[in-house]
């Protein structure tokens, strides 16, 4: 994937890396490097995938490229994303292998994502998806869907077949459904 930025910001890592900051005189920790900001939302095109969203987020252990997680949308920490919680938090693609904390990567919000799948899993074009593994989509369950997600293009249970391209709109974990 090679998404370009829409706005003309200089000095913007490219979506596919991670940033490790820097850390500010009398600060005890790093900050993602300026003019960057944990939370800001950017715009981006790519020749194959057409234009998304993305949010700089810090990392998570295990994180892979592709890897679904939730983050808070005020102190903005991600977690893999958990299987069928209930919680409607806000969920993001990660678009690079950003496993720690106190580096920041950029995370689709929007647009047509490939995301992460088992390759035992068998997904149809316009399925709606959940999350039955940790940090992995799958086929949707009650309690485990995600809202604001639908499987653009048939992926089979191929072996070695382990994404899938899911068109996101701001998705987010399903909330308890009585």
């Amino acid at each position: 994937m090679a998404y370009t930025f829409d706005q003309n910001t200089a000095g913007l890592m490219p979506i596919a890396n991670t940033d490790s900051g820097v850390t500010f005189a009398n600060a005890s920790s790093a900050a993602p490097t300026p003019p960057m900001k944990v939370g800001m939302i950017v715009c981006a095109s790519d020749p194959t995938y057409g234009a998304g969203e993305f949010i700089l987020l810090p990392g998570v252990a295990s994180t892979a490229i592709g890897s679904v997680v939730t983050y808070n949308t005020t102190s903005y920490t991600t977690a893999l994303a958990p299987i069928g919680a209930y919680k409607p938090q806000p969920i993001a693609i990660a678009m690079s292998a950003n496993t720690s904390a106190s580096t920041w990567g950029w995370y689709q919000i929007s647009g047509i994502a490939v995301v992460k799948k088992q390759c035992t899993v068998s997904l149809a074009a316009n399925a709606t998806v959940g999350v039955l593994s940790a940090g992995l989509i799958a086929g949707t369950g009650s309690g485990k869907e995600i809202q604001g997600a639908l499987v653009a293009a048939v992926a089979s249970a191929t072996a070695g077949r382990t994404t899938v391209s899911v068109v996101l709109n701001r998705p987010h974990m399903q909330g308890r459904v009585t």
